[in-house]
Order: structure tokens, then C-alpha cells, then sequence
């Protein structure tokens, strides 16, 4: 949602810092691998159950995310290249800190519904991002929805801030990624639909060349039906 509504002036505002950014020398990858570095923090002080210092490096993951786009803008390397480093950073810094929830929850915990909540907030995650993926590769538009990313985030970071509505903001997430994922699937699926031609128009199409053979088969093998055959021998 708040990428989808406010991506430009988001970009906008950070484009000074990429710029401030890339003078120290810094490049986008190396911000991107930050993160996933805080991201191990955040998943091991997590788990050991100092959520404090989980939510520190939970907001410290999350601002590399924020600024490599523009530090690559800056450098002029925004490219394939790192748009795929960025996507699968995103999927392992996401499984980590849920994974690090679950630790959390295994220790401190010990319920099997409770341990499977952030197991499920990542399953429905993936979802979403996989459904844009495809849609991309597809050449189709599934960007937008009621959650994303920085939405996950936030919630995440409120349930590390109060632990006494933790389990609550989980199931809060893995409902709002479910109803995000049928969003975009059928969103996805309008717009297929929308360039599938009708069953009738296919069939149609698949009736007009055993026409034309008949009508050739009738004619003699000659493109004109009721041709007359050219009589064998010499010219």
C-alpha cells in the first residue's frame, strides 16, 4: 500500500541522500548486503529473547531497503543486476526474521499454534511476492494490494515493541498477507482473462484450416476448388 501510493515521492525525498550516499563511496549492493546483515541480528536477538534489541536492528534492516534504490539511481547502476540482488535479499531477510520470531516462540513460548504463527506470516509472504514475480515475468501488473513489505515491517516492529500483543499482530499479518495475495491473484487474473481469446473464437480458429484442406482436397491438391487438373505429359 505505501509503496504503491507513495513510491514517487518516496523516491523524490531520497534522492539527495543516494547522492550524499554515493560521494562516501558506498555502493548499492554493499547497502543491500547491510541489511541482511542486520537482519541476522535481528533474527539471533530475537530469538534469544531480547526483542529490544531485535526491534534496533529490526529498524536498521529496514533502512537499507529504504535507500539502496536511491544509492543505485545515484551510481547510475540501476539494473537488472541488482533489482534481482535486491528481490532475493528480500526473501532471505524476511524468512529470517520470522524464523527468529519462531525461535523466540519455541523458547518462550512452547505452543504449537503460537510457534506456527510466524511460520505462517512467512508462508503467506511468500505468496505475495511471488505473485508479483510471476506477474512480472509474465509481463503482467500485480504491484499494489493492502500489505507489502514496509507494512510487514511495521506491524512486525509494534509486536517486538509491546511482546504482549505479539502473537496477536502475527495473526493480523497472516490475515492481511492472505487477503493481499487474493488481490493480486485476481488482479492478475482479469488482466490474463482480458487477452485469452473466448473458447468459441479459438475453436473457430482451429475449424478454418481443415476447411481450407478439404476445399484443396476437392479441388485436386490446387489452391482454387473445382480447378481442372492439368493432363499429364509434356508441356
Amino acid at each position: 500500500m505505501f509503496d504503491g501510493n507513495f513510491r514517487s515521492q518516496i523516491d523524490a525525498g531520497l534522492k539527495p541522500i543516494g547522492a550524499s550516499i554515493k560521494r562516501l563511496g558506498v555502493t548499492a549492493d554493499m547497502i543491500t548486503g547491510a541489511g541482511v546483515v542486520f537482519a541476522v541480528a535481528a533474527a539471533v536477538s530475537i530469538g534469544a529473547g531480547a526483542l529490544n534489541l531485535g526491534l534496533l536492528f529490526l529498524v536498521l534492516t529496514g533502512i537499507p531497503d529504504l535507500i539502496d534504490g536511491a544509492v543505485a539511481k545515484a551510481w547510475g547502476q540501476d539494473s537488472k543486476r541488482g533489482a534481482f540482488f535486491d528481490s532475493v535479499s528480500d526473501r532471505v531477510t524476511d524468512a529470517l526474521l520470522f524464523g527468529g520470531v519462531t525461535w523466540y516462540l519455541v523458547a518462550f513460548d512452547g505452543r504449537a499454534w503460537a510457534v506456527m504463527l510466524p511460520v505462517a506470516c512467512y508462508a503467506t509472504a511468500s505468496w505475495v511476492s511471488y505473485i508479483r514475480a510471476k506477474a512480472d515475468a509474465l509481463g503482467y501488473d500485480a504491484r499494489g494490494g493492502l500489505v507489502e513489505r514496509a507494512e510487514r515491517f511495521i506491524l512486525l516492529a509494534l509486536g517486538l515493541l509491546f511482546p504482549v500483543l505479539l502473537l496477536g499482530v502475527l495473526a493480523v499479518i497472516v490475515v492481511l498477507n492472505v487477503i493481499t495475495a487474493v488481490q493480486r491473484f485476481v488482479k492478475v487474473w482479469r488482466q490474463a482473462t482480458d487477452e485469452t481469446p473466448a473458447l468459441s473464437d479459438r475453436r473457430r480458429r482451429r475449424s478454418r484450416p481443415n476447411r481450407t484442406a478439404a476445399r484443396r482436397w476437392a479441388g485436386g491438391g490446387s489452391g482454387r476448388t473445382g480447378a481442372p487438373r492439368r493432363p499429364r505429359g509434356r508441356a
